[in-house]
């Protein structure tokens, strides 16, 4: 029967706390783990500038600096959507008409999706990239109580994080430490890989979709790139969208060379091989794990968890990894000074 000591209370009572804390709060927890691991990404930078300033200043300033970033973007998003708007209802419209028409809609081709999915996919579209004004005032009480939570998260953890570390690690027995140190050092590198990753990938999708857009002939070939780039920067969406999104305008026009332009270099190309390839080999690369593993944890993560399996998914796989090679490592040092005792 195994005996719990007095003083391993506390920790047992922190453990099933915070385990409860995640169960109630499920619903922040995203943006929790989301501010959580950019602070770990951006830390070093934080210390490099506490050399010069107050620890509380430089993480009032790195905060800020993340804050305004994502505003920039916001509103440069949202400038080129409201520059475009024409281009987006005018083609939300000829998708609404073709599903409503019994004779073009996907069912009379035998797709397996009813009317009313299909419907309310168009309605979530319509609602994301041409009314979003209405959607974020509608959901403005919850954007803003999200936002909150991850800048708290990521203040909280340039200010308070090291020291956080260390306290865990000091009320860790000796031979546990080793094993933390190697597994929070492959949490950093794991998530390292994912931001900047994500980043390279989005960019490249911009490249990569100008020409698809200019051999669709279409126009606007900047901002249905810049489309595509937005939709993969946004992990539980993908460029893929974007994609599926204008081919299915051209099929409703009738464009049968404009559905196989995007179908075969938009979506196959742009938007399948960074995520299948690119993004599983780099972020492998980086912490020496095999690209299809990756990919596994990366897709798994988010199909299971949404935008937090973004980060916990491939985050989970290597820890795993990484704890397994420790376990390999250190049954072959046993073996080898058992052999030399011998």
């Amino acid at each position: 029967m195994i005996r719990i000591r007095a003083d391993q209370f506390p920790s047992i009572l922190l453990i099933l706390l915070t385990i409860l804390a995640f169960a109630v709060f499920w619903s922040i927890m995203d943006m929790v783990l989301l501010g959580a691991s950019l602070a770990i990404v951006l830390i070093p930078l934080h210390h490099r500038l506490s050399h010069y300033v107050k620890p509380w200043i430089s993480a009032s300033v790195m905060t800020l600096a993340v804050l305004g970033v994502f505003c920039a973007m916001g509103l440069i998003t949202l400038a080129i959507f409201s520059a475009n708007t024409t281009t987006l209802t005018q083609m939300f419209t000829v998708i609404g008409d073709w599903l409503n028409n019994p004779l073009t809609n996907p069912v009379a081709y035998g797709v397996p999706l009813s009317k009313v999915t299909l419907s309310g996919l168009l309605q979530e579209g319509t609602g994301l990239f041409v009314d979003y004004h209405k959607t974020l005032i509608t959901y403005l009480p919850v954007i803003l109580f999200k936002m909150f939570v991850f800048f708290f998260t990521l203040f909280m953890l340039f200010l308070r994080g090291e020291e956080l570390r260390l306290k865990i690690l000091g009320h860790m027995p000796a031979g546990l430490k080793k094993y933390s140190t190697r597994l929070s050092d492959a949490t950093g590198d794991t998530l390292y890989a994912i931001y900047y990753v994500q980043i390279a990938v989005a960019v490249l999708t911009f490249f990569m979709a100008i020409p698809v857009f200019y051999l669709l002939g279409y126009g606007d070939i900047i901002f249905y790139a810049y489309f595509a780039a937005f939709c993969e920067l946004i992990p539980i969406i993908g460029s893929s969208v974007a994609f599926i999104l204008i081919g299915t305008y051209a099929q409703a026009i009738g464009d049968t060379r404009g559905v196989l332009i995007l179908f075969f270099l938009g979506y196959l190309v742009v938007s399948l091989l960074p995520e299948v390839y690119v993004r599983p080999v780099l972020v492998g690369r980086r912490v020496k794990i095999n690209p299809v593993i990756m990919f596994i944890g990366i897709v798994g993560g988010l199909l299971t968890m949404g935008l937090a399996g973004f980060v916990l998914g491939p985050l989970i796989i290597v820890l795993l990894i990484t704890s397994y090679r420790m376990y390999t490592e250190e049954k072959k040092e046993r073996k080898a000074s058992s052999a030399l005792e011998d």
